[in-house]
């Protein structure tokens, strides 16, 4: 029998909400995602910004105060709007384009992981510096590779905010150490994407972490 209690978010002070969400070690990539309870991961727009609320934002901001480094599928960027947020952001993409929305970022700000075979590696390159662009294999990018060369600069609370391909890919890969996973109290039907889609996988979680905030659930997961 579990001992995890429900906790009200609303008691948990800035500082207290972040040592909840304390790594059990180092290094920790760990994924983020907001869905309805039918398991929805966008809203009806196609993007997940119109199923969040306060509860969700709160969480999520406190995330990216703790972490060294956001990883983002290039999809999901594009999709949901991306602006240059306040620490390094790492593009994933086999294609090499750099969303609009970030292309004029202070250099270093954003980073890419990419393959080599990509014909736009020259030009990101260029766009973002030699050294802020990973060739992490020939035609498929290497997650496990992407999670050390991130260590190697210092980044080891590294959190990913999607999209649900690449959350997929990364827990085929066995990188992935915990699922932050926001559910709000609503029902969308249709045929929405889920929170992972595409790779098909198998793993058991732990949950170690609830929340709660006006029906809001909020929860840490841990790959067993």
């Amino acid at each position: 029998m579990s001992d995890l209690e429900l906790q009200r978010l609303a008691d948990l002070s800035d500082d207290e909400l972040a040592a909840a969400y304390t790594p059990e070690r180092e290094p920790w990539l760990r994924v983020n995602f907001v869905s309805t309870v039918d398991g929805a991961a966008q809203g009806s727009d196609g993007v997940s910004k119109s199923i969040n609320n306060d509860a969700d934002k709160r969480v999520f901001d406190a995330l990216r105060r703790r972490a060294h480094c956001l990883v983002v599928g290039a999809g999901t960027l594009r999709d949901e709007g991306y602006d240059v947020p306040p620490i390094p952001l790492v593009v994933v993409t086999r294609s090499a384009d750099v969303p609009p929305t970030l292309r004029g970022a202070p250099r270093g700000r954003i980073l890419m992981a990419t393959v080599a075979s990509s014909d736009g590696l020259t030009a990101a390159r260029e766009a973002l510096g030699e050294d802020n662009v990973m060739a992490l294999g020939e035609d498929e990018i290497d997650l496990v590779a992407l999670k050390s060369a991130l260590v190697e600069r210092g980044w080891t609370e590294q959190l990913c905010e999607g999209g649900p391909s690449l959350f997929a890919d990364l827990l085929a890969a066995g990188v992935v150490d915990e699922l932050c996973w926001t559910i709000v109290p609503a029902l969308t039907g249709g045929d929405a994407v889920r929170i992972a889609t595409g790779a098909e996988v198998e793993v058991a979680l732990r949950p170690a972490l609830l929340l709660e905030q006006d029906g809001t659930l909020l929860g840490r997961w841990l790959v067993e």
